[in-house]
């Protein structure tokens, strides 16, 4: 079975720093050949973002609410994510994002926000219905030369979290639906 994955970055400016981060992210966790990945880069969607309705953002609504793996990353933007991010996470109705995994990420300018990502954007993608496994991930934009490493820790971290959580699935009583 191929997973399918999902970067949703909302970033103002397309091709951003937060999204390598996630791209990075991404490599670290999954086996390579074991996915395919989709990236919405939200700051090429910014004319149909607020539109309501929009078929445009229900069609990336839809894809995002489809997939097995989802990355929301984000800049920080006041101590917590952009409103890019909020209106498109806004379109989804309570557990419009159920049966997916997901990882919240910020990017920031140093440590002063570190918490945003499970703070802030961890307890909405709740919401939404999606699992999140483990602490929100935080990267500091200045250490850019140290991302692979970086992300490899924090892959090594998701990694071990959803293996406990495969562990537990695997003796469940109840027919996974």
């Amino acid at each position: 079975m191929t997973l399918k994955a999902t970067i949703v970055v909302g970033n103002p400016k397309p091709k951003s720093r937060t999204l390598e981060v996630a791209k990075s992210l991404v490599e670290k966790l999954l086996v390579p050949g074991s996915y395919v990945l989709e990236i919405i880069d939200l700051a090429d969607h910014t004319a149909e973002i607020f539109a309501w309705p929009s078929d445009e953002m229900a069609a990336l609504n839809d894809r995002v609410a489809e997939s097995d793996f989802v990355v929301f990353a984000s800049p920080t933007y006041k101590a917590t994510y952009t409103g890019l991010l909020k209106a498109f996470l806004d379109r989804y109705p309570t557990n419009g994002l159920s049966g997916v995994t997901a990882i919240p990420v910020h990017t920031g300018g140093d440590l002063t926000h570190a918490l945003g990502p499970s703070v802030s954007l961890a307890p909405l993608l709740v919401e939404l219905g999606a699992v999140v496994p483990g602490r929100g991930f935080y990267f500091v934009s200045s250490q850019m030369e140290n991302l692979d490493e970086i992300t490899a820790q924090a892959a090594a971290e998701y990694t071990a979290n959803l293996s406990r959580a495969a562990n537990i699935a695997a003796s469940l009583s109840a027919p996974v639906a």
